[in-house]
């Protein structure tokens, strides 16, 4: 035999021998199928997968509860799974039933998303992975995995596998324990945002909690005291309340003109209710009170404010039914029970537009409080606090605030920056004549719609 057709007849047979050996060895894609029963000791494709279901805004607590459950078991390990886009439009049960068939879903790197737990901190997430744990000596798989509204999923999601689905049962029902005992959002001020999925994918935004004195806030006197009683105070007396069958949630209205200070005030409220979780709406997340309610309860004693709810008094494009937005707002608050710790805090600049739903929902608000248009006193007070740092005269913020009836705390502010706005513009120092100057202007007949603008009325005083 020629000896070069024996060396490729022995190359040949090596060759088929590699390529039977590779033939044996388990394909990337069957990875998954083999992992999870491997760890379950049952084959994966007979079991059944329960989902839990998670709303966006709880994800990150629900990936703090999960890693807390896991690493109890020293052996506890998470792997993510590969196979490109598909990965994230089915569900666990199909990527086990579908490796089963044709490999395409290896083993690879969890997938994290960085999450906010606070204004300045945040946490890195698990958004796709899987969890390979024992819990009570029984070992589960769980699939964890964020919302994600552009693939059909607005809610993120646990998927467990288990052989005993008593473990399943059990796990679940401790994770939901935990979950209810447990989030960053509780103490925090936080706002309930929109996109454009709707409100059930939306998720929260973190707010640092307002520092502002009582000082800063210039209502006629007593005023300011009595909302904060009612808002603040009843609840550093909850437990006596609660001892003599008195409810704790209450709900009350600020309304008056543009620029009064309601929003002022509503600062200062929260900062003075350190501890307690702020829930803050307005505009379109007002669709979201069902979500709010439901945190509020949850995280109490809490706050929600919802602003200018004047503009959804007819609205119902974000309702599930015939009334307007506003009545679900009301029956949102209703739906609490009487010894929850939740205070809502309702602004307008439109009371009229609210009565009529306030008085087919009667008892949701309790206390009504017009911020009017700052006195003379108060326009002084006013004056004085924005220029706090510049050296204009008693006289002068007294002759000021005389010209000024009728306008707001907007326009006090302004009146102020201008004054210092000219005298740099002079390369002067700032006098009472700058200040003299910005009132002369601004309460100018041609300075109506810069007046109304800034929240004040359109016609200058002694018209």
């Amino acid at each position: 035999m020629d000896g070069k057709l024996g060396k490729f007849i022995d190359d040949f047979a090596a060759l088929v021998n590699l390529a039977q050996s590779a033939s044996h060895k388990p394909q990337a894609g069957t990875q998954l199928v083999e992992a999870l029963t491997g760890h379950l000791g049952v084959a994966a494709g007979e079991l059944s997968v329960v989902v839990e279901q998670i709303p966006p805004h709880r994800f990150v607590d629900a990936d703090i509860v999960m890693a807390g459950l896991v690493e109890k078991d020293p052996a506890g390990r998470l792997v993510g799974i590969g196979g490109g886009g598909q990965r994230h439009h089915q569900s666990l049960s199909d990527m086990v039933q579908e490796s089963q068939l044709y490999p395409q879903f290896p083993l690879a790197k969890p997938d994290f998303a960085n999450l906010a737990v606070g204004p300045d901190s945040h946490r890195q997430a698990v958004a796709l992975g899987l969890w390979l744990f024992s819990f009570d000596g029984k070992p589960l798989a769980v699939l964890q995995r964020d919302s994600s509204p552009q693939s059909g999923r607005p809610q993120a999601t646990l998927e467990v596998l288990a052989a005993d689905r008593d473990a399943a049962t059990g796990f679940l029902a401790e994770f939901r324990r935990r979950m209810d005992g447990n989030s960053v959002l509780k103490g925090q001020v936080i706002s309930l945002v929109m996109n454009e999925y709707g409100p059930s994918a939306a998720g929260v935004t973190f707010h640092h909690r307002p520092s502002l004195p009582a000082s800063d806030v210039i209502l006629p006197a007593g005023l300011l005291q009595k909302v904060a009683d009612h808002t603040v105070g009843i609840a550093t007396h909850r437990a006596s309340l609660r001892d003599h069958g008195q409810h704790l949630k209450r709900g009350i209205l600020l309304y008056g003109k543009p620029g009064t200070g309601k929003t002022h005030t509503v600062r200062h409220l929260l900062s003075q209710s350190a501890g307690s979780t702020a829930i803050l709406l307005s505009g379109g997340s007002l669709a979201r009170i069902s979500d709010a309610a439901r945190m509020a309860r949850a995280l109490q004693p809490s706050i929600v404010v919802m602003e200018d709810c004047d503009l959804i008094a007819e609205d119902r494009s974000f309702g599930h039914g015939p009334q307007p937005l506003l009545f679900e707002v009301l029956d949102a608050m209703d739906g609490l029970d009487n010894d929850a710790d939740v205070a809502f805090v309702l602004t307008t600049n439109r009371p009229d537009m609210l009565e009529r739903a306030l008085a087919q929902r009667p008892g949701r608000v309790d206390l009504a409080v017009e911020v009017p248009l700052p006195g003379r006193a108060e326009r002084i007070r006013l004056l004085e606090l924005y220029a706090r740092h510049v050296g204009f005269s008693r006289a002068a913020l007294a002759a000021a605030a005389e010209r000024t009836e009728g306008t707001t705390a907007s326009l006090a502010r302004e009146l102020v920056r201008r004054a210092v706005v000219a005298a740099a513009l002079e390369g002067a120092a700032v006098s009472d004549a700058h200040l003299a100057a910005a009132v002369e202007d601004l309460m100018a007949d041609a300075e109506s719609l810069t007046r109304s603008l800034l929240g004040s009325g359109g016609e200058p005083a002694g018209t």
